[in-house]
Parts: structure tokens; sequence; C-alpha cells
């Protein structure tokens, strides 16, 4: 299923954690991949490449097969103590005009890396090198697994500084109408909570709380 350029432009107005609670609290990649600057967003489709420990050669490949406005998701096989990423491929990655990389390795050459056009995010930074290893089993476009996500190529990834969010691409549409209902609603409490409304209030949290909480007292809350 090919993501819609309106459901692409609309994610990309939400956070990543928006999206990945309307989606129903999946997705959401392993916390230490961050971008390598806080401003950066990542929003497109992914195209998935499943690399052998230690080699980047296909990451060289998956840049002339995926098209412009893709994501590359980058699956390193355990390897992460290396830099599989740096200036050359940023470079190639914006001449091809792909939206952005998210991998489960390090990279390297942050300092040019974190002021460009190019979002990074990635779970580390090393300044060890990789390999070439041209004998090795590699994947283009096959499913890849993050922690406890499995990602599909095609599927919606929303990254920002709190993280990366993917979510199937036949649930997106409907997972960023809701994203943005929660953020109208949340933008109500807000405005609420301004005028001295309190949040146990507008969630509920009422019943079955103490009238009073003494120091050193145990709080248990609604059951």
């Amino acid at each position: 299923m090919t993501l819609s350029s309106d459901t692409l432009a609309r994610a990309r107005r939400l956070g990543a954690a928006t999206l990945h609670e309307a989606a129903g609290r999946v997705g959401a990649l392993p916390s230490g991949i961050k971008p390598v600057h806080p401003g950066m967003v990542v929003c497109g489709p992914a195209f998935t490449v499943h690399c052998p420990a230690l080699s980047n050669l296909q990451i060289h490949h998956a840049l002339y097969h995926a098209r412009p406005g893709d994501v590359l998701v980058v699956h390193v096989s355990g390897g992460v103590e290396a830099g599989y990423w740096g200036d050359i491929l940023n470079e190639a990655a914006l001449a091809r005009q792909l939206a952005g990389l998210v991998i489960d390795g390090g990279v390297r050459d942050t300092g040019g890396l974190a002021v460009g056009a190019f979002p990074v995010f990635s779970n580390g930074v090393t300044i060890r090198g990789t390999g070439k290893d041209f004998d090795a089993t590699a994947w283009l476009q096959a499913p890849v697994r993050m922690g406890d996500v499995l990602i599909q190529p095609g599927d919606l990834i929303l990254g920002d500084r709190d993280g990366v969010v993917a979510v199937p691409a036949a649930e997106a549409a409907a997972a960023v109408a809701a994203g943005e209902a929660r953020d109208a609603d949340e933008a109500r409490k807000i405005e609420l909570i301004r005028q001295g409304a309190r949040t146990i209030d507008l969630y509920g949290f009422v019943d079955g709380a103490p009238a009073e909480i003494t120091s050193g007292a145990p709080f248990r809350g609604r059951r």
C-alpha cells in the first residue's frame, strides 16, 4: 500500500509520540535511536535495508534503489559499534532526494550531519569504520526488526527529538487522523488548565482518591 502525499504531509505536523499513542501505542522504535540534531524531523515511507554487521556496502546500493521521499530504515545485524553513515553517504542521499535515515547502528562525521539538511537518526555515534562485505547475505525491501517492532517496506516512519515510530502503511491514514484529534483534545485541555482546571478532573482521576494525603501515606488512587 502506498502512502498518499496528504497522509505524509499531515503526519509531518504531528509529534512522533502523538502518532505512537494515536496508533494504539504501537511502533515505537528503541529509545536509543535519536536524531543527530534535536531539530531534525524525518517522515516518509520506509525503504528497508538489512546489512551484515560492520558492512555498509548494502547502504550504498540502497541509495540507488530507493525513490525520492523514501526513508532508509537500516538494520545492522547487531553490529552497532561502527559508523555506517557519514559525509559521503549523506551527500549522496541529498542528491537522491531521500527523506532521511533511521539506523539501529552508529554514524559518524556528525559535525557536518548535524548542520545538514538530511535528517539522520541513529542509536549512537562512533568513529569506527565499516568494511564492504561482498559475500554477505543482505536484503533490500524485506521486513526488518528494530526492538520489538517489525517494519515492512512502505510503512510510515515519523521521527523527531523524542524518537521514531513506524506505523503499518494500511493503518497510517487512520492513525494520522486520530493523532490530529488527539492534538486538538490536548490543546483544549491545555487551555482549560491555563484557566484553572485540574488534570485529575479533566482525566476523571478523582473517584477513589483520598481527600487529603499526609506525608508518608501510601497513595493507590483509583482501583
